[in-house]
């Protein structure tokens, strides 16, 4: 089968790095994107808490993508929209935050994008904008005379971020069902201020977006596009940047960048080489031999997923010294203060000993009972990653092989080595 090679850089780009899930009009999108002058697309990010988690990063990324392809990027704070709250995806109301703790949060979440994107005044610098500039001041009876007769109620209650909501039996406020018409309004005015042609979001904005293209059709006459990206999930069907320990924040204030470089070091052998493709700028052959590597060898590969995704969200000197502490946490056994070191047979290992044993043997608990207790609440993890259950066994598979090394840990402060001998 011939596959499609596409004539813009950037539509090439996402469907190569798995990007691409909806599009309103491809082919027409593609024939805008390979024009020479460069254009406009947006991503709108509310303001609900002072971070954005790694769960955004797919649409940050996009950005990227599209900057790097020579395009205009635009940053679209919900300063507007965060008063209403998006019901995509939700079970439940979000709680109305106060225009102060919107704007603290909008204060932390804009630290983020400058790692990156590039800022400026040139025809394909990042600009920010926030929507509450033309939100704040909509008089009520104009804007449903004037927009509101454009969306047809019957259309809107089949999205799906309407329609699971009332199949689940749970509320849906008419504060939350105008959120698709505001959203699509933003569209519009980004097309009339700023000339952006084109939202981009995650597939649960698909109706929203859907709708301010339609919007801008009707009202000016303009053709808008829409794109989406796929709801990312591991290859254990988790949801990123989920962990039992909460959700893996972008700021450092919030999530340190050994943390965050802890979470890409346990990502799963499967998806080593997606995340690599989403996640970093590394070329096509790089990652393609990283892929390939199996064993214990996806383990290197792993460090530079870790390597890579932390320094381009914290910059290249936190991305080394995460690097350098987890390996002297494995290599010379201290964090700091030395640590705890046990020896277990490599015949017990390949036979399997239960995690609450050997929290237990290290002196991490001080009884087995105990050790049960820690892991059943969360506290117990090995190389970082969190015990699944009382009776997990440890394995030959948990040693670094290069260093014959596991990590255990209760809580976040207490660890101890274990080394296969």
């Amino acid at each position: 089968m011939i596959m499609t090679r596409y004539r813009s850089e950037f539509i090439q780009a996402i469907i190569d790095c798995g990007y691409l899930h909806q599009c309103t009009d491809l082919e027409g999108l593609d024939t805008v994107l390979a024009a020479s002058a460069p254009i406009a697309g947006y991503i709108g990010f509310d303001c609900t808490a002072p971070s954005l988690h790694v769960g955004s990063l797919v649409s940050i990324m996009l950005l990227r993508r599209f900057q790097q392809s020579g395009h205009k990027p635009i940053v679209l704070m919900g300063g507007g929209t965060t008063k209403v709250g998006d019901p995509s995806g939700k079970d439940e109301a979000r709680k109305l935050l106060t225009d102060a703790d919107i704007a603290a949060n909008m204060d932390g979440i804009k630290r983020v994008f400058s790692r990156f994107l590039s800022f400026g005044d040139g025809p394909t610098d990042a600009v920010m904008v926030n929507n509450a500039d033309w939100l704040d001041d909509l008089e009520y009876i104009p804007f449903l005379r004037d927009y509101g007769r454009h969306f047809s109620i019957n259309r809107m209650l089949s999205f799906d971020s309407v329609k699971l909501r009332l199949e689940r039996e749970q509320p849906l406020t008419f504060l939350e069902f105008n959120y698709m018409v505001l959203q699509a309004y933003d569209f519009l005015e980004l097309a009339r201020r700023r000339q952006c042609r084109l939202q981009m979001g995650g597939s649960d904005q698909w109706g929203n977006i859907v709708n301010g293209v339609d919007l801008a059709r009707r009202v000016d006459e303009r053709a808008l596009f829409g794109l989406t990206t796929p709801l990312l999930t591991t290859a254990s069907g988790a949801k990123m940047g989920k962990t039992a320990e909460g959700a893996v924040w972008l700021n450092a204030e919030v999530l340190t960048p050994y943390d965050y470089w802890q979470y890409w070091r346990n990502t799963e052998d499967a998806d080593v080489g997606r995340f690599l493709r989403l996640f970093t700028d590394l070329p096509t052959q790089e990652i393609a031999r990283l892929e390939a590597l199996r064993g214990a060898e996806i383990n290197e590969a792993k460090k530079i997923l870790a390597n890579e995704t932390t320094r381009l969200a914290h910059g290249t000197d936190a991305a080394e010294a995460a690097a350098d502490t987890a390996r002297k946490t494995f290599e010379d056994g201290n964090q700091g203060d030395q640590l705890p070191t046990i020896e277990v047979s490599r015949d017990a290992l390949a036979k399997g000993v239960p995690a609450f044993e050997l929290l237990r043997r290290a002196g991490l608990a001080a009884s087995n009972g105990e050790a049960r207790r820690l892991i059943k609440g969360g506290g117990g993890r090995i190389n970082d990653t969190p015990i699944k259950t009382e009776t997990q066994a440890v394995t030959l598979a948990d040693v670094d092989s290069a260093l014959g090394i596991i990590k255990l840990s209760a809580g976040k402060k207490r660890h101890a080595l274990v080394k296969a001998v």
